[in-house]
């Protein structure tokens, strides 16, 4: 290997001179630099701001999309070692899906035909429905919205930083050649007013013309050296300007990768709402299988004063037994009136201006209409009217 210890001692000199000239300048270093660029200090602050708040809103977004610290930590690990061999980074399960084959799994072993185990292998179903959906959301999230934000972390910024630090060097240089060229004249003027014509001793006069005249070289060396790393400022300060003008594009790319990421949002959690309403569907006709004896909704119609047709609900003022297939079953008769009281179990928001909004341990009337889904009931509470979710009512007798 070879060693250049002249090289190594002349980048040991640079970087001493450098850090030795920085130091006291670093104070007024900034004003001095902002005067050849009025928009240096807007596009500064403007990168730097960009760069800390995008890098929040990436670690932010990671920890959403991957909320486990250990996992993610692992995940990211993984990647790294993927993208070091070229190789596609296989999709991981999610927890919900873990969660769905944990449920099945657990419905094999009590019996997939018990009240517990089908209900355990529909819920387990439609946990690994949303884990599907997760996964998906978080594919595209990451394609749409982290990429872009590491690729200005780990491209433009360290691109820019590194030409900000080149150009940072460019004006020490040329700080350099200023105060060697001011020096050179000072030299060179002492040594032009030292010769003296009427010196009896010839050699005098001849050092002094030597010196007077190595001086005038040495500014002409300096003058050139100046000029040189004055172009070379110049142009490091051209390329400077542009990358830091180019933030406003990265604003408005950034801009759409958000637009982007909320639109895969809404979808995930509309694929989520929609699956969630699917499982409740199921989990009532499961119920209704599985026991029998619960009430069911059956209409009947009935005129009402103002000869309007109006809806029956059946009622329990009496029942009758029946066997079958071993179990009794309870048939429930509807009152004459059509209505029925029901104690509602769970808070209910209202999603619009149809529905009615219930609060547990309340009681209120309910009865159907023609037509109307077997899931739904209309609610009456005072002057209030809407419809409510059957299956989060008790109804009374």
């Amino acid at each position: 290997m070879d060693f250049n210890v002249k090289k190594l001692a002349s980048d040991a000199g640079v970087f001493f001179t450098r850090a030795v000239q920085f130091t006291p300048k670093k104070s007024w270093a900034r004003q001095r630099r902002l005067s050849w660029m009025p928009t240096w200090r807007t596009c500064s602050l403007e990168l730097t701001c960009t760069k800390n708040w995008t890098e929040k809103i990436y670690r932010q977004t990671e920890i959403l999309l991957q909320p486990n610290p250990i996992d993610h930590t692992g995940a990211r690990i993984e990647e790294f070692f993927y993208e070091k061999l070229d190789k596609k980074i296989p999709s991981r399960i999610t927890n919900g899906e873990l969660l769905g084959q944990y449920m099945q799994d657990a419905a094999n072993d009590f019996g997939a035909a018990t009240p517990y185990g089908s209900t355990l292998m529909k819920v387990g179903e439609y946990q690994r429905k949303l884990g599907e959906t997760e996964r998906e959301f978080m594919q595209t999230s990451a394609i749409s919205f982290l990429t872009p934000l590491r690729n200005f972390l780990e491209g433009d910024w360290r691109t820019i930083s590194r030409e900000r630090r080149l150009l940072e060097n460019r004006r020490l240089d040329l700080d350099v050649c200023k105060a060697r060229l001011k020096k050179a004249k000072v030299a060179e003027a002492k040594a032009s007013a030292m010769p003296d014509f009427q010196e009896t001793r010839p050699r005098n006069y001849v050092l002094s013309a030597s010196a007077s005249a190595l001086w005038s070289e040495e500014v002409s060396k300096a003058e050139h050296e100046l000029r040189v790393a004055q172009t070379e400022f110049d142009r490091q300060a051209e390329v400077t300007r542009l990358l830091l003008e180019g933030i406003s594009s990265t604003h408005v790319n950034h801009l759409r990768c958000l637009h982007e990421f909320v639109e895969a949002q809404a979808t995930y959690y509309a694929q989520c709402h929609r699956l969630m309403q699917e499982l409740q569907r199921e989990l009532a006709s499961l119920s209704g299988d599985t026991f029998p004896n619960t009430f069911t909704v059956t209409p009947s119609i009935s005129a009402g004063p103002s000869g309007v047709a109006q809806s029956a609900m059946p009622a329990a003022p009496h029942s009758k037994a029946m066997e079958a297939d071993g179990l009794k079953i309870e048939e429930v008769q509807a009152p004459a009136a059509g209505t029925r009281k029901a104690k509602v179990l769970y808070d209910y928001d209202a999603a619009d201006a149809t529905e009615l909004s219930l609060m547990a341990d309340e009681l209120i009337t309910v009865y159907t209409v023609p037509g109307m889904d077997p899931d739904w009931l209309i609610g009456e509470r005072g002057n209030q009217k809407g419809k409510v979710p059957v299956t989060y009512l008790e109804l009374l007798s």
